[in-house]
């Protein structure tokens, strides 16, 4: 039950309770008191929300283009999907509908379908209709009959159109659209047209449509893992010819194990470059699988997988040498696919220079099954020279450890450092992703530090080179209000080297610099 219209409501039921004449729509008084013994629970929104995704996993064994119609419905679009159900002579959308219906009644659903060359009509047969299976050019005969709410229309125009009297869709079909668009809105006249398919409807899937698929179905469920991964490895096979036939290769696959008891298990795994190698896609998902470890059930066994490939990349014909062997980087490139199996995609990255000479800001780090093919990795020398040069922060981005030495685009200037055209300055070896502030004493103001004050530990300063002038890019609206820094290289007593900062210049930008370390050289 729902609050409706000022009242509790009957917003869903059994079949016992529709038997008894309670429908949707009834006051919670009236049911009572047409069922004393009626037992009634608050309706959760969220908690139908998530039921319906779930079997909306679950009926992507039937479509990839599989659409909510919330609170209570989905929408499944099976264009050149229903041959697949067809047995002998048989008609293959019947067969699909009841497979739909018969496998949701195993699973304690109460459930209603149509299938129909459009949606409306689809809709239509399964809310208000018997359901069954529509032949195109048939829809206005099949909803003639049905009421008006059929349409999708707001309560109130259909409260309007019932006070006219007009209670069937029949009593619609065939008037002159202007004057109902005109008396009753543009709403009524495009739902109309949608049902009889005068109007195309735009579904929007769940989620988007795979490159390729393939599947495979299964007599009896299946619960060995090792069956599983060698299916999959049969289904990559069955790409293969596709995907050479588009010039593409694999970037992102992803398996789906439909469990008989509607569950699905879903596994991704992302190449570090194009891959058509049904022996490394299983490989990889062998690896994906041992990671999942616990997370990975499988119930009662699973009757159908699905592989597809989500995301691709044109990919030519390889060239081998006389000992049979593949271009080098190959392997470089399936140890990344085995550690982004293993550990996850996301967590496996490279480094991507950025324009700017914000150090802070000067790398990306991006999942290597994400960015671009690796083509140049593995190649030595050449491969370097291919790479843009080095920008300053290279290690930045959760510290990892990374060369020191790099060159700084933007505003240094050559008086501060005369070397600066042919030696680019030092950088850090470990670059922190967010300065940290420092309490620091300095001979004069725009001088360097004579000591400073990082972690709760004095450091007396031994020598200092700088400052290295980075201004901040003002073309940036984030950065219209920040100060100017100046870099300065120290190192104390203890041989202990830090790349201090200090930002704003003072008596220019601020009375009251502050200053930051940024990194820590070797």
């Amino acid at each position: 039950m729902a609050k409706l219209k000022s009242a509790l409501r009957i917003v869903a039921m059994d079949a016992e309770a529709e038997r008894r004449g309670i429908h949707l729509g009834t006051s919670l008084a009236d049911a009572r008191g047409a069922f004393p013994e009626l037992v009634v629970a608050e309706a959760d929104e969220a908690v139908d929300r998530a039921l319906l995704e779930k079997l909306a996993d679950w009926c992507d064994r039937y479509t990839p283009l599989v659409a909510l119609d919330a609170p209570h419905g989905l929408f499944l679009d099976i264009s050149g999907c229903a041959h697949l159900f067809s047995r002998g002579e048989g008609n293959g959308e019947a067969a699909l509908l009841a497979d739909v219906l018969q496998r949701l009644a195993r699973q304690g659903f109460a459930a209603r379908g149509s299938i129909a060359s459009t949606a409306g009509t689809a809709w239509a047969l399964s809310h208000y209709g018997a359901g069954g299976c529509i032949p195109p050019g048939d829809e206005a005969e099949a909803i003639a009959g049905l009421p008006i709410a059929a349409l999708r229309i707001p309560a109130a125009e259909e409260s309007l159109l019932d006070r006219l009297g007009l209670k069937r869709i029949g009593q619609l079909i065939g008037k002159p659209r202007a004057p109902l668009a005109a008396r009753f809105g543009v709403g009524l006249v495009t739902r109309l047209d949608q049902a009889l398919g005068a109007l195309d409807e735009v579904l929007s899937p769940r989620r988007p449509a795979p490159r390729l698929s393939a599947e495979r179905r299964f007599a009896e469920p299946v619960v060995d893992q090792d069956s599983l991964l060698q299916t999959v490895a049969s289904l990559a096979r069955t790409l293969v010819p596709a995907l050479e036939r588009h010039g593409i290769g694999a970037r992102l696959l992803e398996a789906s194990f439909y469990r008989i008891d509607g569950e699905v298990a879903r596994a991704e795994v992302g190449t570090a470059a194009p891959l058509r190698a049904p022996e490394t896609v299983a490989m990889l998902f062998s690896e994906r699988l041992a990671a999942l470890g616990s997370e990975w059930e499988a119930g009662f066994g699973f009757d159908m997988v699905r592989l597809a490939v989500l995301r691709s990349e044109p990919q030519d014909a390889a060239q081998i040498d006389l000992a049979g062997k593949v271009a080098d980087g190959a392997d470089l490139a399936r140890l990344f696919d085995r550690l982004g199996a293993r550990l996850g995609e996301a967590r496996v990255t490279r480094f991507i220079p950025v324009d700017t000479h914000i150090p802070e800001r000067a790398v990306l780090a991006e999942p290597v099954a994400q960015s671009a093919a690796l083509e140049r990795f593995g190649r030595g020398a050449e491969a370097s020279r291919s790479l843009p040069p080095p920008e300053t922060g290279f290690a930045s981005h959760a510290g990892f450890d990374l060369p020191s030495r790099g060159r700084l685009s933007g505003s240094t200037s050559a008086m501060d450092f005369p070397e600066a055209a042919e030696t680019p300055p030092d950088r850090p070896l470990r670059l922190f992703a967010r300065p940290e502030p420092v309490e620091v004493m300095a001979e004069v103001p725009e001088g360097p530090p004579l000591r400073f004050r990082w972690r709760r530990v004095m450091h007396e300063v031994a020598r200092a080179e700088g400052p290295e002038r980075i201004a901040p890019e003002w073309w940036r609206r984030e950065d219209m209000d920040r100060a100017t820094r100046d870099y300065f290289r120290v190192e104390d007593f203890e041989g202990r080297r830090y790349w201090l900062f200090r930002e704003g210049l003072y008596g220019r930008e601020t009375a009251s610099p502050i200053w930051y370390v940024h990194g820590l050289f070797a």
